[in-house]
């Protein structure tokens, strides 16, 4: 079978099985989020943490609940780093150092997971399981309660409230993600996942020596990796270890779970504010993209460029043989336009143009389909641009499901998508000009500004992923990337908090023949050019000196 047809095929099958996932999962999510009742377990949590799951907060409560349980867990993961060397089940790996305890601390609470460490190296059972894994399924809960926050402003009428951040926090680990993260792992354990506690042991014999590794709670692990966008890996090589990713069956399945409730969250939408046909205009225009993305993917990795391409049949190195380009093409566009950042292969060996698609999908915003929740409310922030656009053309003032956009509105918005380009361009700027940080990159010219760009596009954007080549384990990135991390993360979700704020304290207005219908195909025309020019040509200067100079070089 060629490479083109397999990856053709893989990429129907991810089609058909999230159709079917949709409707079920975007409807149990909605039903999460507006029932009344609460659980018996969730009860036991809301009385160990004090909260009270029947207050009703504003935006300013909200934030803090937000802002305050994140900090909480930077600080409780960088102190279980600092001490591991005192703790039980450590493999006798020392403690972490404090830049490097620093960045992976925010790294995880920020959902980014961006790593540079060696995990079966430095890390040992506990920071592994009660660490990090932890943070997946908390700080994906948190981005997911986020965005229900900004659905309910829609939904709201003059009261101004966002529903409670403590209640849609435990909802969203205990109803959504614990199920399906369980439900996950033993499919993943029956496609040979591993799931122990094993110590350090020798594996195989090989010349001059065997290979030392340890066991893990892996699959485990790997389910909410990938459930919750998160993308950190329990071994250095991630989603391309056999141990994490055995087969062609793990791998799509791994997909599968990265794209799942991104796309099931625009069902949801829907359903919380009355009207689905408007979660299928953003359903359709993330589609669009995703599908576009991997074509032009898999186009560039399997063309041949050259006698050494023809022969390997495409784009081969830094590719798993278990994947083919196929496979690993729809990997990493699906990884790059959401906010996971695991990987199945070596986005620095792609083509050069390859290289670029991944760094795009990642500046748009990772909203096609995005994060788990922060795909859901960057695609909304884009929405209010388009309408707003569209108002300015016909002569009246721009309305979204019955709110007003008015100045207060724009001005969230745009301070919004400001945010993430003023850190990756800003840190890039610096990290190029200074000797040091400029100093870590393993390939010259336009090869190794896109090591440093794909790098702080990552952080800042809470991906991830890394293109392989750049020494990121020093106190510069490891400061400044972990500092990109949290801002990248939290400064977005403040000004779409203030956002619903507004959004909630509106009365609705009823919809006239002048207003834009929001859930038609031209609507979605629209929003879609709209991400291209607003997000997409923020960065063209900066393509233009590294993915795009190195493929177009001859």
């Amino acid at each position: 079978m060629s490479p083109v047809l397999s990856g053709v095929l893989q990429l129907l099958a991810l089609v058909v099985a999230l159709g079917l996932a949709y409707r079920p999962l975007g409807d149990h999510m909605a039903r999460v989020y507006t029932s009344a009742h609460h659980l018996r377990a969730e009860r036991w949590i809301y009385r160990a943490i004090g909260a009270d799951p029947t207050a009703r907060m504003r935006q300013a409560a909200y934030l803090r609940g937000v802002l305050a349980f994140s900090a909480v867990g930077v600080l409780f993961l960088y102190l279980l780093q600092r001490l591991q060397g005192a703790l039980p089940g450590s493999l006798g790996f020392s403690s972490i150092d404090p830049d490097q305890a620093f960045n992976t601390a925010a790294s995880f609470v920020a959902n980014t997971n961006w790593q540079s460490y060696a995990g079966e190296q430095t890390m040992g059972h506990v920071v592994q399981t009660g660490g990090l894994a932890v943070q997946n399924f908390l700080s994906a809960a948190v981005g997911m309660a986020v965005a229900v926050a900004l659905v309910r402003g829609f939904a709201a009428s003059r009261t101004g409230e966002l529903g409670n951040f403590w209640c849609d926090l435990v909802r969203g680990t205990v109803r959504v993600l614990l199920p399906l993260a369980a439900v996950s792992a033993l499919v993943l354990v029956a496609c040979g996942v591993i799931q122990n506690f094993a110590g350090i042991h020798e594996v195989g014999q090989f010349t001059g020596g065997g290979q030392e590794w340890n066991g893990g709670a892996v699959a485990s692990q790997e389910a909410i990796k990938e459930l919750g966008t998160n993308g950190g890996g329990y071994f250095n090589a991630n989603a391309a270890h056999p141990f994490e990713n055995p087969t062609g069956l793990s791998n799509l399945f791994e997909i599968f779970l990265i794209l799942v409730i991104p796309f099931a969250l625009t069902r949801t939408f829907g359903r919380m504010v009355g009207s689905v046909r408007q979660g299928y205009a953003l359903l359709g225009t993330m589609l669009v993209f995703w599908l576009g993305f991997s074509a032009l993917m898999m186009w560039t990795e399997s063309a041949h460029h050259g006698p050494a391409f023809s022969l390997a049949g495409g784009a081969t190195e830094g590719k798993e043989t278990r994947f083919g380009i196929g496979g690993s093409s729809l990997f990493a566009v699906a990884t790059t336009l959401t906010s996971t950042g695991a990987v199945n292969s070596a986005h620095s060996s792609y083509t050069g143009l390859g290289g670029g698609i991944t760094l795009l999908g990642m500046q748009l915003g990772e909203i096609a389909p995005g994060g788990v929740g922060s795909g859901l409310y960057g695609m909304l922030i884009m929405a209010l641009v388009a309408v707003f656009l569209a108002g300015l053309m016909v002569g009246r003032t721009p309305e979204y499901l019955g709110k007003r956009i008015g100045t207060r509105e724009i001005q969230l918005a745009a301070c919004y998508l400001l945010v993430t380009p003023a850190l990756v361009l800003g840190l890039t700027a610096a990290a190029v000009a200074l000797p040091a940080p400029s100093g870590s990159t393993a390939d010259p010219g336009a090869h190794g500004f896109s090591e440093i760009l794909y790098a702080y596009t990552s952080g800042a954007n809470n991906n991830g992923s890394a293109f392989a080549g750049l020494d990121a384990d020093t106190p510069w990135f490891n400061t400044t990337l972990g500092l990109a991390m949290l801002l990248g993360r939290f400064l977005p979700m403040v000004f779409v908090l203030a956002l619903a704020g507004s959004l909630a304290g509106q009365r609705p207005v009823p919809a006239t023949s002048g207003t834009v219908p929001t859930h038609t195909p031209l609507f979605g025309a629209l929003l879609a050019a709209v991400v291209v020019v607003v997000a997409g040509l923020t960065y063209f200067p900066a393509l233009a000196l590294g993915p795009l100079a190195e493929g177009l070089a001859p």
